[in-house]
């Protein structure tokens, strides 16, 4: 049986001269549960702090129906897509399979409330509706690591960061996750002050709130659990490089070492070759591609940097087991599926 949670609008009365800010949650279905809740308890936490209430929030499904999270539990709501405040904050939740949840009723729900001032933002892959409803052509905007190549591709006048979070004007995105957290201090920061800010964050035992110049992944030092700056600078080479790849002795020469030195580097510290892993960047992008976007197999061969589908075919199925054409993605953790379907429904 499917458990339903109520974390609905508060039902207290505000307290003191000054109106709450109210922000609106609408939940796709699959949504991200913690990136939701994340964001919800800074301001549950925000309130009866100097005796005043400080924000309400409002939680819509397209329909008023409740909504099941990725986990399976059912959300319960306050209502269906209705006519926003324009001082309010709609904040879009996303999670698995958001193109087909981005449905043209949706998008053209977010357009209208968006041209009538209402500041837009986004959590987790609902980066993606928004850029479908037109709101980040041109800005600034994240979205979780896991959909970041194919958000790229299908959206490239977006300048999309690694970031935990990213404001541009109007609208802001968000990796979700706890990224949530650090989204909702900034904005809680930059509305109503650092004091209130630092008081949530000690409430949700948040010691170190990141700014939106923090990055979404561990750094290849902490990962590693060593420290070389050499390394970090050739994989970020790498990185930079995946549709017309580098030589490992021009990755070498760019960071300042011999060929066998950067060898010696990627032994130590990663147990690998420096040649084996730029390979392996590249599949993994060939393989988001592959199962994030609609860009057909010789496409993908050249965007991530093979010469022939042959070659690229062959390394696929020496990293992985199985060749792209029989990949079904049993594997495959991310369930952002842009296919042409959901793109050109607008």
């Amino acid at each position: 049986m499917t458990q339903t949670l109520d974390m609905s609008r508060s039902k207290a009365s505000p307290v003191g001269e000054e109106k709450p800010r109210r922000f609106v949650f609408l939940l796709l279905p699959e949504f991200s549960q913690i990136s939701f809740a994340c964001a919800l308890e800074a301001l549950r936490m925000a309130n009866g702090f100097d005796a005043r209430r400080h924000f309400d929030w409002h939680v819509l499904s397209s329909d008023g129906a409740p909504v099941a999270a990725s986990s399976g539990l059912a959300q319960m709501v306050d209502g269906a897509l209705m006519e926003l405040d324009r001082q309010d904050t709609l904040i879009v939740c996303g999670g698995d399979n958001i193109a087909t949840h981005s449905t043209p009723q949706i998008l053209n729900w977010i357009r209208r409330e968006a041209r009538r001032g209402v500041r837009v933002g986004s959590v987790a892959s609902a980066t993606y509706t928004l850029a479908l409803a037109g709101l980040l052509t041109g800005k600034q905007a994240t979205v979780h690591w896991d959909f970041h190549n194919a958000m790229a591709e299908n959206f490239p006048a977006i300048d999309l960061l690694e970031r935990v979070f990213a404001i541009d004007g109007q609208h802001f995105t968000c990796a979700g996750g706890a990224a949530s957290m650090d989204l909702m201090l900034y904005l809680i920061e930059r509305d109503h002050g650092r004091e209130l800010a630092n008081h949530v964050a000690e409430k949700m035992v948040y010691s170190a709130p990141r700014s939106p110049h923090h990055n979404q992944r561990l750094s290849l030092q902490l990962r590693a659990g060593k420290r070389s700056s050499k390394l970090t600078d050739a994989v970020e080479i790498m990185n930079a490089n995946i549709e017309a790849p580098l030589t490992p002795s021009e990755v070498a020469t760019s960071v300042g070492l011999s060929s066998r030195q950067l060898e010696r580097l990627f032994r130590k510290h990663l147990g690998t070759t420096p040649k084996t892993h730029y390979t392996g960047l590249r599949l993994r992008k060939a393989r988001d591609l592959m199962f994030q976007t609609d860009m057909k197999l010789s496409e993908i061969c050249f965007a991530c940097g093979f010469n022939s589908q042959t070659h690229f075919s062959k390394a696929y199925r020496a990293s992985f087991g199985v060749s792209p054409s029989r990949d079904d993605g049993r594997f495959e953790p991310a369930t952002l599926r842009m296919r042409s379907r959901a793109i050109t429904m607008v």
